[in-house]
């Protein structure tokens, strides 16, 4: 069951047009970011409390996801990255399937492997950590089976 609550899209445009899309679509348009794939990330917000959903890198390996809090390499992290600091559960869309999963951030060789299928999708997550002085995270999502 996707994430509860009301659902408050992005004040930026670009990324509520894109989820506006690749819902609309189940996920046939707008399921590219720059030439990579994408999915879409809901996260509870962390001060609101309104569902958030924002198009990031599709990154996959045997059913769980990464996603890497890189803001193009900004000196701050994304929104959502403090969103699952706060609250593990996200649900994410892949195409038409809507799935609920466990979030958690990873360090040492499980983030090196991780990152290493990312910089498959998307090469620049490297010249993105090199922009910044802050240490990127990576979040593996991994999906909760229902009892």
């Amino acid at each position: 069951m996707p994430l509860l609550g009301d659902y408050e899209p992005s004040p930026w445009e670009p990324i509520s047009d894109q989820v506006a899309l690749y819902e609309s679509s189940g996920g046939t348009e707008g399921d590219t970011l720059e030439g990579a794939p994408c999915i879409i990330l809901w996260t509870t917000g962390r001060k609101s409390g309104k569902v958030r959903k924002t198009p990031l890198i599709r990154a996959e390996s045997n059913g769980s996801y990464a996603v890497i809090a890189s803001m193009g390499g900004s000196p701050t992290a994304p929104v959502w990255s403090h969103n699952i600091d706060a609250d593990s559960l996200v649900s994410l869309q892949d195409g038409a399937e809507l799935r609920d999963y466990s979030a958690r951030k990873v360090e040492g060789q499980e983030k090196a492997d991780w990152w290493a299928i990312a910089m498959k999708v998307w090469p620049h997550f490297d010249s993105y950590q090199e922009a910044t002085t802050r240490v990127i995270p990576l979040f593996v999502l991994d999906p909760i089976t229902s009892a």
